[in-house]
């Protein structure tokens, strides 16, 4: 029996876990993957973060590279190892929870191999978890090779000919110049009217004008973060306009159907495209909870992390579950120090009164 076990080895987890360990508690983190970073470096080779490194840290350890410095996916993974080693986080590895359920006041938790029990629960599993593909992509010819963003590596990976690109996001836009790059015949499906900002304006970071302005604190309840949360996020780095105006990338509009080597869309067919990218995002799930209620994004109901229908269940790293940051690398130090006041401030308050 542990008092805590937090679902999720990533930058979330490991950010609640800092402040368990310091409260010495009897916790542990429990993981799918077979490594710290694994996520990250799961994802395509020339990736790199849109914040620069002061906006990267988490709660007790600084980020370490210099003021202004763009991490790229290694450099995550081998922050994210050394926080667990500098705190001496305790995880275990190989273990996706499959079932979480609550009996007689204890959560029972099962994964593939093993089953754990809890006092309470945090679940910081990230936003990301059932990559999400069109349905017509079955219709599509095997001849084509298709794979999603989040099992993208690089152009070596692609078959020698035209490729399609689908999600207007950061991700399908990165992807997109990197395979323009190699001069092959590009076609980009999704939103051409999309907002870009630079990752510098008059000499200071993006994400210093963002911290200037409020738009990184505004909560989700405030005018302003209603406001924000139902804006398109703009592509951050990448000059769009330009990028769509390169001889080699043909903008077709949305995908609507295919057979076999056709595929229509928009403003055209086409019949020579020999490789496919889906950088269509994921959709999140937590079928897996026994009992959960669901809003209407279908992520768990709650306030700032704290579950409204399960006692001692709570969340972290879920997008705007209070700022726009809360699921970014530097943005969930704030989620994990409020879940941290809950979990234990009425605690030392009593403790206080008692000893007077």
């Amino acid at each position: 029996m542990k008092d805590y076990i937090i679902i999720g080895a990533g930058q979330s987890g490991l950010a609640i876990a800092y402040y368990l360990h310091k409260q010495n508690v009897n916790y542990l983190v429990l993981d799918a993957n077979t490594e710290i970073g694994a996520p990250w470096l799961k994802r395509w080779d020339s990736l790199k973060l849109f914040t620069p490194s002061e906006f990267n840290s988490l709660p007790g350890l600084k980020f370490p590279h210099e003021k202004g410095h763009y991490a790229d996916k290694y450099e995550v993974a081998d922050y994210l190892k050394s926080y667990v080693a500098e705190f001496h986080i305790p995880v275990a590895f190989n273990h996706k929870i499959t079932s979480l359920k609550k009996e007689n006041g204890v959560f029972k938790l099962k994964s593939n191999s093993k089953e754990f029990e809890a006092k309470n629960v945090l679940i910081a599993t990230g936003p990301f978890h059932k990559p999400f593909t069109p349905s017509c992509h079955l219709k599509i010819s095997e001849a084509i090779l298709q794979v999603h963003s989040e099992h993208y590596k690089s152009t070596a990976q692609l078959q020698e000919g035209a490729t399609l690109v689908v999600g207007a996001g950061d991700s399908g836009v990165q992807i997109l110049s990197e395979i323009s790059k190699t001069n092959t015949q590009v076609y980009f499906s999704g939103n051409t009217n999309i907002t870009s900002l630079p990752q510098e304006i008059l000499g200071k970071t993006l994400w210093w004008w963002f911290h200037k302005v409020g738009f990184l604190t505004a909560n989700k309840y405030s005018w302003i973060g209603k406001m924000l949360s139902k804006t398109a996020q703009p592509v951050i780095g990448t000059d769009v306009k330009t990028l769509f105006k390169k001889e080699n990338i043909t903008c077709v509009g949305r995908t609507l159907d295919a057979n076999e080597q056709t595929i229509t869309f928009e403003k055209q067919e086409v019949t020579d495209i020999k490789n496919i990218v889906w950088a269509t995002g994921f959709k999140p799930n937590f079928s897996w909870i026994d009992g959960i209620e669901l809003d209407e994004s279908n992520y768990p109901k709650n306030y700032r992390g704290v579950s409204k229908t399960i006692d001692g269940l709570y969340f972290l790293g879920l997008p705007w579950l209070y700022t726009r940051g809360s699921a970014t690398l530097g943005g969930v130090q704030r989620d994990a120090k409020y879940l941290k006041k809950h979990l234990f401030g009425k605690s030392k308050k009593k403790q206080k009164k008692q000893a007077v």
